[in-house]
Formats: structure tokens, sequence, C-alpha cells
């Protein structure tokens, strides 16, 4: 099966590469068939227990399956291991890797005759999700997930592809592409060390104990991908630009500075340049702000739990770690990376790895920045090394500083070509000098406005309001959402799912065109889902307690448009 696969996907290639004549033509129904009969497999159960080599019994942790690997290399026999560079479970068999992987290459290549420019995205079978994201061209990352007992799906497609995106684009932010980390390394080994540990320390956060939950249908009020601002008034927005600017001239450097300033999980002022969000690349002002809300605000400090569930109750004390996960790595510290190459010719091989995502690593000083050492220490001085990450779109190194005032962290991003590592210690003294006085009167400003949780909660409303242009996202809070009942949110998740195919049809067919929707859906507990989508805007709504009468499920859209969003989803 695993050598079928190989040979389809290699004998496609060929035949794409051919001039279209009658022969192509045969080859290609030919291979129809061939794909036919792999799909009749997939669905059967003995194909399902050799893909996946799990039982309907077995825990989500185990039934979920997540891969990334290369199109360009492991093309001779006896070398299709070395196109694996990362695969999770860990502990998976190679043969149940492979399945996985020479399954999804097959789908890949063949959906390419027809579709050169994008390769297929989804594939849904009797019990499974396989869920397809190329992160770099030819660096592919696949989602395979278990459908419920039901054979219904209540996973939405296109928020486990925003999963994939977001780990994705967080491991370029801290380590690079992955192309340029095979490059420097062509055994692969350096990539795989990063890969499992990086990609391990995320997923850490979808754990509800010892079983893995990823975005299902009770998360469809929330869009991955997107920053939540914090609205401020005209006084408090003054302060904040004066903020910025001492920051910029405390940095003493030729080159500006950049920033970022949050209150508590809610940004409030960004200096990056903003960059549209697209198939290419995510702005960085959301890479830094994912990372901030993961890691490094008052709360993801105090918390053990995940930022991203609303829903998940998580117990401290059965909380899984990333180095139980890592079975088969040989892991022998939390900063040495020992990897099982799975090159022909390799060895075991350590690696020095920063594990930027790692839990519990950073921590406040007592002058106010967090620190960690995360990215080493100097053995002279034992102080530890300043934090870096890469800019997408200025394509630069910048070290990382972050103070925090109660619910304000201030993150600050300086370019290393304009500075040296002794300088250092200069700009943070500079900082402390000039901006720790305005970042306490900000923070009490800020706090004396901040309305609380449900400071956004809309009477009789459930809501999400996104808008693609500017990556920007407003929510329900997360307690009111968890007062729909489960059928409305099924509802949502179907509509949904809806939308994402719609918007995907008219992205393929005219990608400058953008198409408005509006749809409105009776759910079987007589609560009202509603949809409108216009000009990269998209409002998402559950209606619980309206009346029976369609017309008052509009009314009630165009009360909360005209009210909260400028209009934006008026009818008129």
């Amino acid at each position: 099966m695993i050598m079928l696969l190989f040979l389809i996907g290699k004998a496609i290639a060929e035949v794409a590469e051919s001039q279209f004549h009658a022969k192509m033509m045969s080859s290609i129904f030919y291979y129809l068939d061939m794909l036919q009969t792999i799909f009749y497999h997939i669905q059967s159960v003995d194909a399902r227990d050799f893909i996946m080599g799990l039982s309907s019994t077995t825990p989500v942790s185990e039934t979920t399956q997540l891969c990334v690997f290369d199109l360009r290399r492991g093309q001779h026999e006896g070398q299709e291991l070395d196109k694996i560079l990362f695969f999770f479970p860990a502990d998976c068999p190679f043969s149940k890797q492979l399945s996985v992987i020479g399954l999804s290459e097959g789908l890949i290549t063949f959906t390419r005759i027809f579709s050169p420019e994008a390769a297929c995205d989804v594939i849904e079978a009797e019990k499974h999700s396989h869920v397809f994201y190329e992160a770099e061209p030819d660096i592919w990352m696949v989602m395979v997930v278990e459908k419920n007992k039901e054979a219904e799906a209540i996973w939405r497609i296109d928020a486990l592809r925003k999963v994939l995106k977001e780990v994705h684009s967080l491991f370029v932010t801290f380590h690079g592409s992955v192309r340029l980390l095979l490059e420097k390394d062509l055994n692969g080994g350096l990539v795989r060390a990063h890969l499992y540990s990086f990609i391990t320390d995320y997923i850490i956060d979808f754990f509800a104990g010892k079983k893995l939950q990823l975005p299902f249908f009770r998360d469809c009020l929330k869009e991955r991908g997107t920053v939540q601002m914090l609205t401020i008034g005209r006084e408090a927005a003054i302060g904040v630009q004066s903020l910025v600017r001492a920051i910029e001239s405390s940095c003493g450097t030729n080159a500006a500075c950049s920033s970022l300033i949050l209150f508590q999980d809610l940004l409030v002022s960004t200096t990056l340049s903003p960059v549209r969000f697209d198939f290419i690349a995510q702005d960085d002002t959301v890479n830094l702000f994912t990372y901030a809300v993961l890691r490094l605000t008052p709360r993801a400090l105090s918390s053990k739990t995940s930022s991203w569930s609303y829903l998940r109750k998580d117990n401290p004390s059965s909380q899984i770690t990333a180095e139980s996960i890592l079975t088969n790595t040989g892991s022998e510290s939390k900063d040495f990376y020992t990897l099982r190459d799975v090159s022909p010719d390799s060895q075991s091989q350590r690696y020095h790895v920063p594990r930027p995502l790692q839990r519990d690593r950073w921590s406040k000083g007592k002058d106010g920045f967090l620190v960690t050492d995360i990215w080493g220490a100097d053995f002279d001085t034992v102080v530890s090394t300043t934090p870096t990450l890469w800019l997408k779109q200025t394509e630069e190194k910048v070290y990382l500083y972050v103070y925090q005032q109660k619910n304000v962290t201030v993150i600050i991003l300086v370019p290393i070509s304009s500075l040296a590592e002794q300088g250092i210690s200069m700009v943070k003294q500079q900082l402390l000098e000039n901006v720790s006085l305005k970042i306490l009167l900000i923070e009490e400003k800020l706090t004396r406005g901040w309305g609380g949780e449900n400071a956004y909660h809309v009477a009789g409303y459930r809501y999400l309001l996104f808008d693609s242009n500017k990556n920007m996202s407003r929510a329900s809070p997360p307690g009111k959402v968890a007062t729909l009942a489960k059928e409305s949110l099924l509802a949502l998740k179907k509509l949904r799912e809806e939308v994402d195919l719609e918007k995907s049809r008219t992205k393929k067919d005219n990608p400058s065109h953008e198409k408005d929707l509006e749809v409105c859906i009776r759910a079987n507990n007589n609560s009202w889902v509603i949809a409108r989508v216009t000009r990269g805007k998209e409002l998402y709504m559950v209606l619980e307690k309206a009346s029976e009468t369609l017309l008052y499920a509009s009314d009630a859209v165009e009360k909360f448009s005209n009210r909260y969003c400028d209009r934006a989803f008026s009818l008129d």
C-alpha cells in the first residue's frame, strides 16, 4: 500500500508533464480508477486501522495526527523516511507515518493535474477529515482528525487549517523558514529538531488533561489569526501616542524600533506596518500579538491553561508535558534536543534549540522587564541571552524586550544590526528612565476605563465581527458564548462552513472579487443563526431569544450593525 501510493504520485507527475493527447487521457482514467480504490480503502475499517492504527475508543489525542513533510525529499526507493520532517504522535511507528504521508502525497500530486495553482485543501472520508496546507513551496502540513461516532464532523475545516497556518507562521517568526533550515543542514536533522520541539510546545495548549481538544463547533465565535483591539477614549489615546514616541526616542538607534502595547489580552497600539493576511504571509503584528497572549501577558504568566479554548477546564495535576509527548526523540533536557534522525546514513545528533513556546519559562524581573533563559545564557556572567525573532516584512532580526506594569504589556523590538550586545543594558536603562512612569500612568487610565471581561457584551446577542482586511476581530465574551445551546453552535458551525466554501469558490473564480453574502438559518431549537459578509467584513450572530419571524431576526441584525459596525452590514 505504501509503495503503491508513492508509485501513483510519481506516475501521475510524469503523465502531467507530457503533452495532452489520447494516451494521457487514458492514463488519467487509469489513475482515477486506482484513486477510487484508495478512497475505498480509506473508508473501510481495515484501511482506517492501517492508516490511523487506532480504534474508535482511542482517546482524542491518539486519533489526531499532524505531519510536516517535504515533497522534494525521499524520491528514491528506500529513502521515503527522509521526507518526514515532523509527525505527531511522535511515537507512531514509521510504517503508519509513511501511510499517512504517502496517501497525502498521492492526493496532492493527483489534484495538481486539475488545479496546478491550488492542490487539495481537504479530503473527507467516512471516519476522518484530512486537512492540507502548503506552508511553503513543497513543504506540506497535514492534519488528520477523526469524526465523532455519529459520523458527523464536529470540526470546521477552515479553523483546523488556520491552526496549521498559525503554528507555521509563529515558527518562521522565531526560527526562519523551513526551507532555509533544510538548506543549512541537508540531512534534515536541524529542521526536525526545531519542528518537533516547537510544534509540540504549541499543541500542548490544546490538551485538556491527557486529551487533545482542537478547535471545534463550540469555538465558532472565535477567529484565529486576528487581533482583538481595546477601544479607548481620546485622552487615553493621546497618552498612548506620547508613550510610543518616548519608546522610539529611548532606543537611541539609527534604525527605528517598533513596539506593541497590550492591555490584558487586548491590543492597544502597534507601530509595525500592517500586511494583508493572505496565503503567503501573516502580519507581524498578528504573530507578536498571538505570542504575547500565549506566553507574555499577565494572564499567560499566571495561568496554566490555554488561552484559546474558553470551555476547557484544565486540571493542573493532570497536565501533559511536551517531554511526555516527545517519547521517541530522546530529549535530554529542556534546552538540548537529541533527535533520532530518519536519514539513511545518519546517527543521533544533539542540537541546541530555543523553545520560545515552552510553558513557564518567562517571569517578571524586579525592574519590570520579563526575563527568560529560553535563548540560553552567557556562561561567564550567567546572564540570559536577549530573545530574538524575525520580522517577515522587513526581513530583519530584532531583539525582543518585554516590559510589564500590572495589566499593561509593552513589547519593544530593536534591530540587531543597529545595536551591539553590550548596548542592550544601556537601552533597557534608558527605557526605564524615560517610559516607566508613562507606562504606569497609561495603565491607570486604561484600568479606570475598562469595563471588565464583559465590556464588549451586547445583551441578547452572541456575535463574532471579523475584518479580514485589517486582521481584526471582536466577539462576545467567552462566558456568554458558553451559555449557547449545542444545537445553536452546531448550526453556526454548518453555516460558517457554507460561507467558507462560498468564499473559497469566489476566490478561485476571481481572486480580486469579494462576494456579498447574507444567510439566515432557523436551528432545531428555534434559534436564529445569521451570517453577513460584505467588503471583507464578516458578521456571525446567534439569537436564541428572538421572535419566530425572519423579519424580527433581520431587524435585530440591522440594529446591531447600525450601532456597533458603522452600518457596515446594513441593507439600505
